[in-house]
């Protein structure tokens, strides 16, 4: 087949698309107090290159208090049908500030640019949306961007943003009166006509920092939103209920013709499956668990994993998940989706790991800590995040920092020495998690100062980025 647009054909042609060189990573100096404003990284991520595993350019940006989180691009495998289309810009929603940036990647991979800044005023005065998110290219041109509530921090007003391909502010994709009770992340199956968005919780609560007593008020969410697709209809409100709380990443399946996926709920730790009836409707079940840790010396007596996120192979045979509180990445075989099987393990950080004050306590009583590796000389600091994934599934890119506030408050060490990004090598035959030991990017030596590295991204779009249609 003929190329026409940009990505891939399938999702498996993307598996043969060329090794990673390059990385773009979210660094962001909001909440850390010195005064600088976020930037956009580049990382050598070439094994063959002389400045391998090292921040090869910086490109910040012209605001402070931005609060750089998620990124995703104005053209996807979703336009490979429209021989016009092209990736060339990577779109930086901040999370605080609503300002939405587009930068060019195509002039000079190496060093992208500024191109456009949509300003919070404009989203604001044509949308009443702030707090932006999650981005995905549609197969229109258009950009949509999940927002997670008014310029007040509030859920009375969220929705989805639509811009142009010139980033112009067209106004909501969601018809009038149909928000979702809470924003976050969203994904969309369009043989399947349908798209679902998850929880987060009011911009108000989360921006502070994690308070359970915010959990019991209402201000966190546990519902999945199913929209018709493309026309922006509600069409049910799945309740998650105590097993999933905080329903944060969402995935579909990445075959388009699959009418299911899976949801990371952060404060229930589990791993729920979604999936269409065959009535039409959609239902949920829990499909994998992360048992809370009896623990000492910490906030709770129960420490959960908090799975803040998750991504699925592209071959669809394999999801791997951060556990950002305990401090392990798992690797789990979904063969048969109904039944994940766990098949890796690793250890890269978290709460209980030796050094800290924080035990955990097993069945019997006994109190232990877990053990985990100096890389490259560096003590591993914070617990698992953000991931990336090769296009061929055999490594897996990780960060640690989660959101400044919330950085602060469980690993306050990550404010003073700055986050870190590791290369985990997998084993896609029999399963399996092993760290490089190789590579570390230590964004804690950072000209202006220690940062916190979030969401990584390659030129030419990856498993998280890139939806098929």
């Amino acid at each position: 087949m003929l190329q026409g647009g940009p990505g891939y054909a399938t999702p498996l042609d993307a598996m043969s698309g060329p090794r990673e060189s390059l990385l773009y990573v979210t660094c962001v100096y909001n909440g850390t107090g010195n005064g600088k404003p976020d930037f956009l990284a580049t990382v050598d991520v070439d094994p063959n290159s002389p400045t391998y595993s090292k921040v090869i350019h910086r490109l910040p940006m012209p605001y402070v208090g931005d609060e750089l989180h998620h990124s995703g691009w104005n053209a996807c495998s979703s336009c490979y049908g429209d021989p016009s289309a092209t990736r060339r810009y990577l779109v930086l929603p901040s999370l605080l500030s609503g300002r939405i940036y587009a930068i060019d990647t195509l002039k000079n991979p190496r060093a992208p640019a500024l191109h456009k800044v949509v300003e919070p005023a404009d989203i604001l005065q044509k949308t009443g949306l702030a707090y932006p998110h999650t981005t995905h290219c549609l197969a229109s041109g258009d950009i949509m961007i999940s927002c997670l509530g008014d310029k007040d921090g509030n859920t009375k007003e969220l929705g989805f943003l639509l811009l142009d391909s010139d980033f112009n502010v067209k106004g909501r994709w969601e018809k009038q009166g149909q928000s979702p009770l809470y924003g976050y992340d969203f994904w969309y199956q369009p043989r399947h006509k349908t798209m679902i968005s998850t929880s987060w919780g009011a911009p108000a609560a989360f921006t502070k920092g994690f308070d359970l007593k915010d959990v019991s008020e209402g201000l966190y969410g546990r519902h999945l939103h199913v929209y018709s697709w493309p026309d922006g209809e509600l069409k049910q409100i799945m309740d998650l209920g105590n097993t999933g709380l905080i329903p944060l990443e969402i995935r579909f399946l990445h075959d388009p013709s699959k009418d299911m996926g899976f949801v990371g709920c952060a404060l229930s730790s589990n791993m729920v499956r979604f999936f269409k009836t065959p009535d039409g409707s959609w239902s949920h079940e829990v499909a994998a668990s992360v048992k809370p840790l009896k623990v000492k010396n910490w906030i709770l007596p129960e420490m959960p994993g908090l799975i803040t996120d998750f991504l699925i192979s592209l071959d669809d045979r394999f999801i791997y998940l951060s556990n950002w509180l305990h401090g392990d990445i798992r690797q789990y075989s979904i063969q048969d989706p109904k039944n994940p099987v766990l098949t890796g393990q690793v250890w890269v950080g978290g709460l209980i790991q030796k050094g800290t004050s924080v035990f955990a306590e097993a069945e019997d009583g006994e109190v232990y800590q877990v053990e985990t590796p100096v890389i490259k000389g560096n003590r591993l600091r914070g617990g698992p995040q953000m991931f990336q994934l090769s296009l061929d599934g055999k490594r897996l890119y990780v960060t640690n920092s989660l959101f400044s506030a919330w950085d602060r408050q469980f690993y306050p060490e990550m404010l003073e020495k700055g986050s870190h990004m590791l290369q985990i090598d997998v084993d896609t035959e029999k399963g399996g998690l092993t760290i490089n030991p190789n590579f570390f990017v230590d964004f804690g030596l950072e000209p202006d100062g220690p940062s916190l590295a979030h969401e990584m991204r390659y030129p030419g779009g990856d498993c998280t980025s890139d939806i098929w249609i």
